[in-house]
Parts: structure tokens; sequence; C-alpha cells
């Protein structure tokens, strides 16, 4: 494919086989290596970067020390913290590798090292198919690739779509199943000012976690053992001594959630006006519940810490979003674009092939609004909780078995059994039925407002159609359920369909009633999602060529796969009158603490600021030590924990949010307020050498203590 190479330095989430093409560009902005380099997988830097729990994090050491952010590694602190070892609040410093607390079980990092062209390969047999036939053959040729490459053991294979199916590659990944917990700062550090200063800037968060990966005694991928040895990576980054001032290249490597910048104007339109505002009312809704819940019962909030952090992340994110969106004017700037688009594709030759099939798209699309809030709240039912969702599985598992592996279910193959069945083993950790029932509550007390055509018959059976009705339904069911017991959910798993489908358990009972509902819902999605697929290279073809026209840049949108941003440590103008500096420090944490959550920062970490020991950590120019700073790299969900480097390739900062003014740039890209922000790694060896000193760690980092 073609790329514009007149690209801004700022914009673009690259594909690494995509950087050898803008090396003029890469140079240009500052970079010191050979952009061919970044294209190998196989080679240092992108080598050390891992995709990690919902984010990503990178290798800092040859005995596979991971660093990634605080909130992603959040999930494995919560799993190791009880109400009489509270690691939130306190934070966690291994005393040596026998004190590393193994991670939740289903807690992975996967390395990619592989990911190949296989177009040709997944479309073959979808030629002259529509809706689900397209859907399933699709489906089909990526299972039978995924099949084949994971014969080799210890990795996980996936096949990812380029430009809405126009383009499709097989990621192969090294994946690794025994993380461990070496170093977390304290809560009032990795997460200072929580939800208040989250998405915002001037920040002050110390957002890092140490892990180390660990492998059996053979050196392949193993569950935890005390057996297990520490992982060695094929390389690992180097930490910077010296730290980045306004102006300076930098580049990130990571694993980008989803962006939509190449969808519709109808889309654009559903996000704003209906999606973002629907599905923050329901999540605060979800929020308040753990936090009602929570303040009664101290288990209960240890419980859910997890997934109360990820709901109010996602209401702010989806706030912020909205609010950005509607500042740029989005909906109608993205029609106008694409009504130009549609005239300039008028002119061109393959108008007559590629409009038709557009319309066809603008169609699908519409459809989709008739369902749009059942499928939402059916899809958090599972999604949003513990017991449930493991039953869901369990059940599912009834269906999918009985198949040849190929025809299951993607998630219920055999590949993805053991998973599953870690997920079931840390219930126990990450529930509690008082919680789980006011979620469902929540969830299902807006779907019975639904008019009657968005109503799904299994669900009122199971559930009732009035609150009085789904009281009772949950107490009955939630009353009489075993599977709230480790033992009997292993049973369970453990089963062949039919005893599963025997099952008296209530909760499995419940599970079995709604099976033909979600399988129903999940044929329809699949229809539209076949058709979509094979129609949407059309748009993309168009869009492509217009942008290309109008000197843009080209690049896939994210989709969970290794890409790679360059950009300068840049500061923000706000709005009128209202500037930014790109770096904050330590003066920012005292400025804001109040001795209260969310700023509520540990004497130890403010009796070391009062000292002012920041000799070799200080900036060169100003003395200050530095917290956070600010760049103009193309991010978005996913990127957490990413590696931010120097023109050198060294280490200098992670990723771990970006400002209110950008939260909508997974939709639309604006230079003006795009910013990332990242914890300056500066200030996370002075927090490892002069607050809660770790010079073990810090020796075997490369950057020992002064």
């Amino acid at each position: 494919m073609a790329l514009a190479l007149e690209a801004k330095a700022d914009e673009g989430m690259w594909m690494p086989s995509q950087l050898p093409s803008i090396a003029k560009n890469l140079n240009a902005a500052g970079f010191r290596g050979n952009a061919a380099d970044l294209a190998d997988l196989t080679k240092a830097p992108l080598n050390a970067v891992v995709r990690v729990g919902g984010g990503t994090g990178s290798f800092v050491s040859a005995d596979g020390l991971l660093v990634t952010n605080h909130h992603v590694a959040f999930g494995v602190i919560q799993y190791n913290s009880r109400p009489d070892r509270d690691l939130i609040t306190n934070g966690y410093v291994a005393p040596d590798r026998a004190g590393e607390l193994p991670a939740n079980p289903d807690y992975r990092a996967r390395v990619t090292v592989g990911f190949d062209k296989v177009t040709e390969r997944i479309l073959a047999g979808a030629k002259g198919k529509t809706g689900r036939a397209y859907y399933d053959a699709v489906d089909a040729a990526s299972k039978a690739l995924v099949a084949e490459c994971e014969k080799e053991a210890g990795v996980k294979c996936s096949v990812a779509t380029m430009f809405y199916g126009r383009d499709f590659y097989l990621v192969k990944q090294l994946e690794l199943r025994d993380l461990r917990l070496v170093y977390a700062p304290p809560r009032a550090i990795g997460n200072y000012g929580d939800e208040t200063d989250n998405f915002m800037w001037p920040r002050h968060a110390g957002d890092f976690t140490v892990l180390r990966a660990y492998v059996g005694p053979d050196g392949k991928p193993a569950d935890y053992s005390p057996d297990n040895k520490p992982y060695h990576p094929p390389s690992h980054l180097q930490i910077a001594t010296e730290g980045v001032a306004e102006g300076d290249f930098v580049m990130l490597a990571g694993y980008p959630g989803i962006t939509y910048r190449h969808r519709t104007a109808a889309e654009f339109a559903d996000q704003v006006e209906w999606r973002l505002p629907t599905s923050v009312a329901v999540l605060k809704g979800l929020q308040d519940v753990i936090e009602e819940q929570g303040k009664a019962d101290k288990d209960a909030a240890i419980h859910y810490a997890s997934q109360l952090q990820s709901l109010k992340n996602g209401i702010k994110r989806f706030s912020g979003e909205l609010e950005g969106l509607e500042r740029s004017d989005a909906v109608a700037t993205r029609r106008d674009d694409e009504a130009a688009m549609l005239a300039w594709l008028a002119t061109q030759p393959d108008a007559k092939s590629l409009k038709p099939q557009i319309d066809q798209v603008m169609a699908l699309i519409a459809q989709g609004k008739d369902v749009r809030e059942r499928d939402l709240l059916i899809g958090l039912l599972s999604s949003q909780t513990q017991l449930m969702r493991g039953a869901l599985n369990v059940d599912r598992l009834a269906v999918e078995r009985p198949k040849a592996d190929a025809e299951r279910e993607s998630g219920y193959q055999k590949r993805d059994e053991e998973l599953i069945q870690s997920q079931l083993k840390q219930i126990q950790r990450r529930y509690d039925p008082k919680v789980e029932k006011a979620l469902i509550t929540s969830l299902l007390t807006r779907y019975q407002k639904l008019p009657a055509a968005q109503h799904v018959a299994e669900v009122d059976k199971v559930f009732g159609t009035t609150p009085a009705a789904l009281a009772k339904s949950l107490d009955a069911i939630y009353g009489a359920t075993k599977f709230g017991d480790e033992a009997e959910r292993n049973r369970l798993f453990a089963a062949s369909p039919t005893d599963i489908e025997k099952s008296s358990d209530a909760l499995m009972v419940a599970a079995r009633a709604l099976r033909p509902a979600l399988l129903r819902i999940e044929d329809e999605k699949k229809g539209r999602d076949g058709d979509l697929l094979r129609l949407r290279p059309a748009y993309m073809q168009a869009l492509i060529g217009y942008r290309e026209k109008q000197g843009k840049a080209v690049y896939p949108d994210a989709n969970s796969t290794l890409r790679v941003s360059y950009g300068k440590v840049t500061p923000l103008v706000a709005r009128d009158a209202v500037t930014y500096a790109p770096l904050t420090t330590v003066q920012g944490i005292v400025e804001k603490n109040t001795g209260k959550v969310p700023f509520d920062a540990p004497k130890p970490l403010l009796d070391a600021i009062s000292k002012g020991d920041f000799t070799g950590y200080a900036d060169p120019k100003t003395g200050a030590m530095p917290v956070d700073f600010l760049s103009n790299l193309d991010t978005t969900g996913g990127n957490s924990g990413s590696p931010v480097l120097n023109a050198k390739g060294e280490l200098v900062g992670l990723n771990f949010d970006s400002n209110w003014e950008a939260v909508s740039a997974s939709w639309m890209y604006d230079p003006r307020y795009k910013r990332a922000i990242h914890v300056d790694m500066r200030y996370m060896r002075w927090l490892m050498d002069k607050v809660y000193p770790s010079p073990a760690l810090l020796k075997e980092l490369g950057v020992p203590a002064r």
C-alpha cells in the first residue's frame, strides 16, 4: 500500500512493517537508529515490548523484569491484597525473588514474534458468499491458520484485520503465564489524584509497577510453580540515565486497543448522539453500586477494587470523548468530509463498483440501531459479573465441546479452556453475592424499561419483567447456587457436556435458559458483521484514495496489534490564555496534597521531597525533581504502560494517560490538542532509591542507587 509520506510526525499508529517507508520522516524528527530494525520483530527494541494484562509492558532486565503501569497491573495488586495485607494502600517491595507474589491465574504477557500477511488465504473461501456465510468462511480460515501456528508449544496466535477486512495478518506471540509482583508503589503514588486528575494535565502520578516473568525449568512457558525460573528475554530496554526536555524526540511502541478514525459519518453520529451518553449512564450506575456496597464491607471493597477502577476510568474516558467530539463538531466535520470523499469517488473509474457496496454499508449500520441498547445491556450482564460470567462460560462449553475443535466458537476452543479455568479459579477473590446481585439489578432494571420490541423472551422468563420479580429471581438463584464454591466450579468445568446439561444448580439452570437468546443474538451480529467485513473494504478503498489525494496519513485503525508512534516532548495550548508546560515536578505533589484521598501523598514521599536529595535525578537546568511529562505521541487505550524511548532507543518514560482535550482522539485526531502523558523514569528511579528503597532491583535495572 502507498503511504502518505507527508504525514505529520505527531500523527499515526504505524505498523512496524510501514516504518521503513517513512524512514525519512523518522530521521527528520530526530530518530538516530535504523528504521529497518524497527520493522523486524525479532530485533531490539520491539522484541522487548509485550502485551500485558489490558495494556503494554516492556522487558527491562536479562532476568525477565517487566515494567508497566500501576493501573495495568492493578488486578495483580488487588489479587494479592487482603484486609490484613492491603497492598493497594501500602504498596509492595519484594524482599527477594522468593518474595515475589504470583499474579492472578489469567494474567498474561505476550511477546509478538511473527506478523505475516495472509489476506489471500483468509479470503479464498469467502468469495461469492454473504452475511453469516462470509463471516463463517473468514472465521474458519482464521482458525485453521491459528491451529497450524499454535502447533509450536508456548505460543498464542491470532488473525487481525487491517482496514476493516481489506488485509489480514497472522500474529504469533510467545505467551508467558507465570508473572509475579516485584515492586508496586502505594496507591497514593501510583494513582495520585485518582479520578480527579484522570485525563488531566498537569499530572503527578507514579503510575508504574515492576513484574517478573517466569518459565518452567526447561525454559518454556509454564503455569506458576515454585520451581519455575526467571524468563530470559531476547533483549531488554536500557533505562536512560538522562531525562527529556521540551522539544526532544520520543518514540513509543505498544498495543493500542481500538480507534475509529476511518469509520463512517453515521457511526460518528451514533457515537456522539447515543452510544457515549448511554454508556456513561449505564456504567455510572454500576460504579454507584460497587461504591455503595464497599462502604459497609471492606472485604467487598477490596474484591471489587480493580473492577471499580476500570469502571471509573471508562466513565471518565467516555465523558471526555463526548465533550471532545462535540467541541470539535466531529459529526458535522466527518459528514462533510465523507460527502467530499463520495463526490471525489464519483469522478473515479472504480466508482460504479465501489458506490453500491458503500451504500450497503450505510444500510447495515442503520439497521444496527434497532437493538443497540439491548445488546449493550446483555453484553454487560456477562462482562461486569463474576459468578454469572463463569456460569455462562461453563454452559457454553457444554455446547462447544462436542464439536470438532475447528468448529467451536472462538473463545471456547481447546486453546481457550485453560484461560477460562484460570478465570473460574480467581472468582473467589473478586466476587461477593450481594454486589453481583446489585450489579445485575442495575443493568436489568434498565433493560426492563426498554420498548417491547427490544425485549428477549428468555431474559424475561429468567429474571421477570418487573423490579419485584427481578429481586425475587436473583434471591432464588444466588441463594441456592453452589457455583460460588471453587471446588464445584472446577467440577463443572471438568464435567462432560451431558453432565453440565443435567446440572440442577440454580445458576447453571439460569445460564442454560439464557443460552438460546445469547446464541440468537450472536448469530444476528455475525450476519451483520459478515456483510460489513465483505463490504467495508470498498469504503476503505475510497477513503484511502481520497486521503492520499489530500496528502494525509494512511495507517490502519488500531486493533490491539503492535504499533509505533513518534513525536516530541511538547507543551499544550489548551485554550485561550491557558498554556501548559510539558514537565511536572514533585513540587506539584506538595501543592496538591490535602492529606485526604485522592491527594494523600504518603509521609515517606513528603519527607523525601522535603529533604531535597535529588542528586542524579534532577533536571540539569532547573534542579527540580521531575514526575511526569507530555508528548504529542499518537496513543489510545491499550497504550497504557507503553515504553517511551529517546532518540537512542533508551527508556525515558511510561505512557499512562491522555489529556482531557484529546480523549476523543480515538475517533478524531486534532494535532492542536492531542497529547500523551508519561511517567518520567527519573521519578521511578528516585522512588526506588530514596523513598521505598530497593537497591538490588535498581542494580538489576542497570541504574544503581546513587
